[in-house]
C-alpha cells in the first residue's frame, strides 16, 4: 500500500520506519527543508529497538505535500493536534476521492480538519479516522535516528463520517493489526489518552519540572499521589463516554500501570527502563501543556457540559494549566466547533453521515 506520513516528530519518523518495514511504499513529508536536508540526501531512518539498529530506506522524502500525498491510499499525521489545522490548509488542494486519513492520536481532530479542508474547498470524499494514542513510544535521537520502545497492541479507532468506516478500517487494517472498531469520531476522540496521563503528571510535577533540567515524570513524577488523580481524570472520561451512550470496552488508563489490556500493553516499565522521557518539559510550550492539557482538557470539559456530566478533576487541572500559561481561551471546544446547538440525535447524525 502507499503511504503518505506528514510531518518530522518522534512519531512521524517512527511511523515512516516502521510502515516501510511492514513492506509498504512511504513518502515522507517535511515542511522545514532545513530539518529534513539529511533525510532528503539519503531517506535511510536509522531505527534503535529490540531488534538493535538498523536502516530502513524510504520510497521518498520530500518538503511538497502534493508529491506525497498524491498516489497515497493512507495519509498518516502524527503530529500534534495544535498543528492540524496548517496540515489541513496545507493539505486541502490535494486529497482525493477514497483517501483515509489517519490521526493517531487526534483530539476530535478529524470533525475538525475535515470541516477545514471543506471550508477551504475541497470535495474530495475523504475518510478521517483517530484513534487513542500514538503507535509508537518513540524518540528521535537525532536528524535520521529514531528509537522505539515499544509499539501500540490495540489502537481502538473512530471515523468520521462514520458511514465511511467499512472502507476505512479495511485500508487501516492493511497498516495496522491492532485497529479495533471503536464507533464514530466523537467516540474515537474520547479514547484518547493523553489528555488523562498528561496533565496530572506535568501539573503535579510543576516543581521539579521547573527545578531539575531534566525529570522522568513516569518514573519518580508518577507516585500515589499522581496516579489517584489520574485514576479520578479517567474516571470522568468514561463517564462521559458512557453518558453519550459509547458501549464496550472505554479502556481505563489504569490498565497501562496495572495489566497488558491497555494500547501498549505491558509497557511502562520499558518506557521507565529506556530513559528516553527523562526530559526537559518547559510548562508553557511542551505539547503536554499545549496539546493535551489545554486543548485536550478544554476540549473534555465542553463534552462534559454538553453530556451533562459532573468533571471537576478535568476543569481543576484545566483552571491550574491556565494559571500557568496565563491564558483563558477555550480551543476545540464544542462551542468553538459550532456543535453545542445539536441535540444528541442531530449531533449523531451528524458524525454519521458528514456535512
Amino acid at each position: 500500500m502507499k503511504i503518505a506520513v506528514l510531518g518530522g516528530g518522534h512519531g512521524c519518523y517512527a511511523a515512516a520506519a516502521d510502515m516501510t518495514e511492514r513492506g509498504h511504499e512511504v513518502q515522507l513529508w517535511r515542511r522545514d527543508a532545513e530539518a529534513l536536508a539529511p533525510l532528503l540526501t539519503d531517506p535511510v531512518i536509522m531505527v534503535r529497538d529490540e531488534r538493535g539498529e538498523h536502516g530502513v530506506r524510504l520510497r521518498g522524502v520530500s518538503t511538497n505535500i502534493g508529491d506525497v500525498v498524491a498516489d497515497a491510499e493512507l495519509v498518516l499525521i502524527p503530529l500534534p493536534a495544535t498543528a492540524q489545522l496548517d496540515v489541513a490548509a496545507a493539505l486541502a488542494p490535494h486529497l482525493r476521492d477514497g483517501q483515509v486519513v489517519y490521526l493517531p492520536p487526534g483530539t476530535f481532530g478529524s470533525f475538525v480538519m475535515a470541516e477545514e479542508v471543506r471550508r477551504l474547498g475541497s470535495t474530495a470524499d475523504v475518510a478521517w479516522a483517530e484513534t487513542g494514542t500514538l503507535p509508537w513510544l518513540a524518540r528521535k535521537h537525532g536528524p535520521t535516528t529514531v528509537a522505539i520502545t515499544v509499539r501500540a497492541t490495540r489502537l481502538p479507532t473512530g471515523v468520521y463520517p462514520q458511514r465511511a468506516s467499512g472502507h476505512a478500517l479495511s485500508v487501516l487494517r492493511q497498516a495496522f493489526d491492532s485497529i479495533e472498531d471503536c464507533g464514530d469520531a466523537l467516540s474515537g476522540a474520547l479514547m484518547n489518552a493523553g489528555p488523562i496521563i498528561h496533565p496530572p503528571l506535568i501539573l503535579m510535577n510543576a516543581g521539579p519540572l521547573e527545578h531539575f533540567p531534566r525529570w522522568d515524570i513516569h518514573n519518580e513524577g508518577t507516585q500515589p499521589s499522581v496516579r489517584a488523580v489520574t485514576n479520578e481524570l479517567d474516571a470522568e472520561r468514561i463517564a462521559i463516554r458512557e453518558a453519550l451512550g459509547y458501549s464496550g470496552e472505554h479502556f481505563p488508563l489504569r490498565d497501562h500501570y496495572e495489566n497488558d489490556r491497555w494500547m501498549y500493553g505491558d509497557a511502562h516499565r520499558k518506557l521507565v527502563d529506556s530513559g528516553d522521557w527523562r526530559e526537559h518539559i518547559d510548562l508553557h510550550t511542551h505539547r503536554y501543556m499545549t496539546e493535551d492539557t489545554l486543548l485536550g482538557l478544554g476540549f473534555l470539559s465542553s463534552v462534559a457540559t454538553y453530556a451533562d456530566v459532573a468533571a471537576p478533576i478535568t476543569s481543576g487541572l484545566l483552571a491550574m494549566a491556565r494559571a500557568i500559561t496565563g491564558t483563558d481561551r477555550a480551543p476545540r471546544s464544542l462551542s468553538e466547533l459550532g456543535l453545542t446547538g445539536l441535540d444528541r440525535s442531530a449531533l449523531a447524525a451528524l458524525l454519521r453521515d458528514g456535512r
